[in-house]
């Protein structure tokens, strides 16, 4: 018994034996990791903001001169075209005073009339002496102030006619009509209400949004103007729409405006887009959200966010060399994106860098790739 449990003993220690000297034997396997090149495509930087509707052109429609309001030929809200007539405000007066104005003018054309005949038979008198140099003078005069007075006439008639026609209220552009500020019978102009209504087109409408002072002097570093379209460059300006409920408008706008002007209060400034307003999805006086594209860095060169490490000395990869072999590289990164980042300078599309594994890594460590569109189950399998 005591010879069988002695034997046994020693078959496990001779077992242990052979299993550590098989470890020394055996290579140390080189750590797997995952490898991929860094892609070279161009890159759109976008800002959010929030941004508020406002109708292309909007104009306040006054009565220009006083007198009672006899009719409103619009319906509220409705469809209106330019020169389309609106309100009506009693003519009356203004009829009387045009009359007037016209006769006034008839009578300058008459004493007019008799000024040149006076004029036309001292002459002849003038020059036989049988008149004086005194008598043609004043005929001439006379003459000279009826042709002013038919010119006083003639701006009167003007302005009456101009009056007249102000009592015909009428569409200043083609759009959308308010609602009424006054009603039928009210005294409107003058010491009366001004404001009868307001037109707003709204087949275009612009999107009016804040842009910080940051974001513009960056987009001046990046050598872009916002306030003037670049036709050197291949991209404008455009911005995206998104509606209280979530929806994209299918409709991209442009830049065309920006303030000059810092607003002290807030530190931005106003930027403006025009866009198309089919079906009038977009009202003015809508908050919506605004996503500007701002800038397109062409051919730049994006790795995944993962691949990079961060330390006190700066950001580097692992990069694979032709032997396999880890090199640590440092890079300058430039814009961040949603899970990548772009790299200013220290890598190329040529490159292999690694996207997983890093942990495992050293410099000047050979590793074991396999391709990111692999497992490592598979390439366990292959093995």
């Amino acid at each position: 018994m005591l010879i069988k449990h002695t034997i046994s003993k020693a078959g496990v220690i001779f077992t242990l034996l052979l299993l550590i000297i098989s470890c020394k034997e055996l290579p140390e396997k080189a750590p797997v990791v995952r490898i991929d090149s860094p892609e070279v495509r161009n890159v759109e930087l976008y800002g959010e903001y929030v941004g508020r509707v406002r109708a292309f052109k909007h104009v306040e429609v006054r009565a220009r001169v006083e007198g009672f309001l006899e009719k409103r030929l619009f319906e509220e809200g409705g469809r209106v075209e330019e020169g389309e007539l609106l309100f009506e405000i009693d003519p009356t007066m203004y009829r009387a005073k045009l009359n007037e104005a016209k006769a006034k003018l008839k009578q300058a054309h008459a004493a007019r009339a008799k000024s040149e005949r006076d004029v036309q038979r001292l002459k002849p008198l003038y020059e036989k002496n049988a008149a004086s140099q005194l008598d043609l003078d004043n005929a001439v005069s006379s003459l000279e102030s009826e042709e002013a007075n038919i010119a006083i006439s003639e701006a009167n008639v003007a302005q009456a006619e101009l009056q007249l026609s102000f009592t015909a209220v009428r569409s200043p552009l083609t759009g959308r009509v308010g609602e009424r500020k006054a009603d039928i019978g009210a005294l409107v102009g003058g010491s009366g209400i001004s404001l009868l209504t307001t037109v707003f087109q709204t087949d275009t409408v612009a999107v009016l949004f804040s842009l910080t002072a940051l974001d513009y002097l960056r987009s001046k570093e990046r050598n872009v103007n916002l306030s003037q379209l670049d036709t050197t460059k291949k991209w404008k300006p455009t911005i995206e729409v998104t509606l209280a409920d979530n929806t994209v408008y299918p409709i991209k706008g442009i830049v065309d405006f920006t303030n000059p002007e810092v607003d002290t209060k807030t530190g931005t400034f106003i930027v403006r887009a025009e866009l198309p307003n089919e079906g009038r999805v977009l009202l003015p006086g809508q908050f919506t959200k605004v996503k500007l594209l701002i800038d397109v860095l062409e051919k730049s060169v994006v790795i995944p966010r993962k691949s990079l490490i961060i330390e006190d000395g700066g950001a580097f990869v692992y990069v694979m060399r032709n032997d396999s072999v880890a090199e640590k590289r440092f890079v300058e990164t430039g814009a961040e994106l949603q899970n990548e980042i772009v790299i200013n300078r220290g890598l190329s599309s040529y490159d292999n860098i690694v996207v997983e594994g890093q942990h495992k890594l050293n410099p000047g460590i050979k590793m074991l790739p396999i391709a990111e569109s692999d497992t490592i189950y598979q390439f366990k399998k292959e093995e």
